[in-house]
């Protein structure tokens, strides 16, 4: 029994000695449609909590509908072809 436990624990510290002497992944360079500091905007969008006395106006947001509109339809959509799944109709059967 003090054999399983001792080789357990020395498994577990083998694995644990190396995973730290593994060295950090180099930095990714950034592309030109990244932005340089990321996505997180430069600043918060409005100062937290409000100055004493400013009137804060909630409003609702907008409906999924409203704020993403479904695409116009196509005045007629052509027999699919080979490997394409859009902007087409399946052949009939």
């Amino acid at each position: 029994m003090k054999m399983i436990l001792l080789a357990t624990a020395l498994a577990f510290g083998a694995t644990a000695a190396t995973a730290q002497d593994t060295p950090a992944p180099a930095p990714v360079a950034a592309d030109a449609t990244t932005p340089t500091g990321g996505y997180q905007p430069p600043a918060p969008p409005m100062a937290w909590p409000p100055p004493p006395g400013a009137q804060v106006i909630f409003q609702p947001s907008q409906s999924p509908t409203q704020a993403y509109p479904p695409p116009a339809a196509l005045d007629s959509y052509p027999i699919c072809k080979k490997g394409q799944y859009d902007k087409c109709r399946q052949r009939g059967g």
